[in-house]
């Protein structure tokens, strides 16, 4: 291929390392260089060799032993309920499926390893072989679940089309890390998801807002025929209590939240009901949690755009192409006269911070929602 090619060399060698790179550096080749460098996982750092997946990043740790001093909560995390929730329902069938891409402890698939290690896979970093591998098990009657980064998914996208969607195949996707993600940078927010995913047809797509509503759309993927997606954020939720239920959620079934101003009316999708709550009480507006973003509740709004002069839409997700568009998407299908403020992601790259500091700047937070709300109005 018209590579020069040096190597494999040592990648724990640094002063070589450095000799090799200057000499490249000032060689007279014209054309590709190709260096292969051989390194171990956490060379030197006993707890880092043996670990298969973690000390991928960080938090503070104890050197002599090891062990992440991780912030403890009684809160459980969206991903935990979604390992417990799918733990419950394959101890009910056996024909479940728990895939991932090299990300068994980010995903919670660990756990289901745990208990049922011949029916849970990890592929490796091959998002594309998870979603392909995933449908034929769904053609032998299999119910796989994909559990999956947001921000991975993306490579995997030709084989959700082809390999899932136009087959009409029965595979839930669990995908984590949905939204701004924080403290990983801009490659690793999961902002597009909903933009990507809503244009394909024969998928369902939900957006919880807190623990309990994942159990309840898991359950719904569950008894859904057909490719389902589950997006939820990386983290701990607002702390409502999970029931042990396995009750699905209705399809495509929004919940009024708060019954304000029939004027505005706030439409929330994901994690960020919170942050409308605390605004639609300040301000007397109608908030309803949406929960699908397809379907969508389509007679829910037809019931509270007939008399409504705007609404608004928050998302923890790209603006351009969004949950929000999906509603303006609807209003032109009906003729339905209304104004619309949509709230989300803006349409530029998120710089690494923590999610709540990515949640300010992106001003969809309490505050910045209610400043703008208003300027707006």
């Amino acid at each position: 291929l018209g590579f020069y090619y040096v190597g494999p060399i040592d990648g724990h060698d640094v002063e070589n390392l450095v000799q090799i790179f200057e000499n490249v550096k000032n060689s007279n080749h014209q054309g590709p260089v190709l260096i292969h460098v051989r390194t171990q996982k956490g060379k030197g750092y006993k707890p880092a060799e043996d670990s298969g997946d973690k000390y991928h990043g960080v938090s503070k740790f104890n050197v002599s032993t090891g062990e992440q001093s991780k912030s403890k909560s009684n809160i459980p995390s969206y991903t935990k309920v979604f390992a417990e929730t799918l733990i419950k329902h394959a101890e009910r069938d056996t024909k479940i499926i728990g895939i991932t891409g090299a990300m068994p402890s980010g995903t919670g698939l660990n756990f289901f390893e745990k208990k049922f290690p011949d029916r849970s896979f990890d592929v490796g970093i091959a998002e594309q072989h998870a979603v392909t591998f995933a449908a034929g098990l769904a053609t032998e009657g299999f119910k796989p679940y994909a559990a999956i980064y947001s921000t991975f998914l993306q490579r995997a996208y030709d084989q959700f089309i082809h390999d899932v969607a136009v087959q009409n195949l029965d595979v839930t996707f669990a995908i984590d890390r949905a939204g701004l993600v924080g403290e990983d940078g801009p490659t690793h927010s999961g902002n597009y998801d909903i933009a990507y995913l809503r244009c394909i047809p024969n998928i369902i797509i939900m957006t919880p807002s807190n623990e309990q509503e994942v159990r309840h759309m898991l359950s719904a993927g569950f008894y859904y025929k057909g490719p389902a997606a589950i997006r939820y954020p990386s983290g701990v939720g607002p702390g409502l209590y999970v029931s042990k239920s396995l009750e699905p959620a209705a399809i495509g079934k929004s919940k009024v939240v708060i019954e304000g101003s029939k004027k505005i009316i706030f439409l929330n999708f994901g994690s960020l009901l919170h942050e409308a709550y605390d605004v639609c009480k300040k301000l007397d507006l109608t908030l309803i949690d949406m929960r699908f973003v397809k379907p969508l509740d389509k007679d829910i709004l037809r019931n509270f755009f007939k008399s409504a002069d705007l609404f608004i839409s928050l998302e923890d997700g790209s603006v351009a192409g969004g949950a929000g568009s999906a509603v303006q998407e609807f209003c032109s299908e009906e003729d339905i006269d209304i104004r619309s403020k949509l709230f989300g992601i803006p349409d530029k790259f998120i710089d690494h911070a923590s999610r709540e500091e990515m949640i300010v700047e992106c001003g969809l937070d309490s505050k910045s929602l209610e400043k703008s709300i208003k300027k707006y109005c």
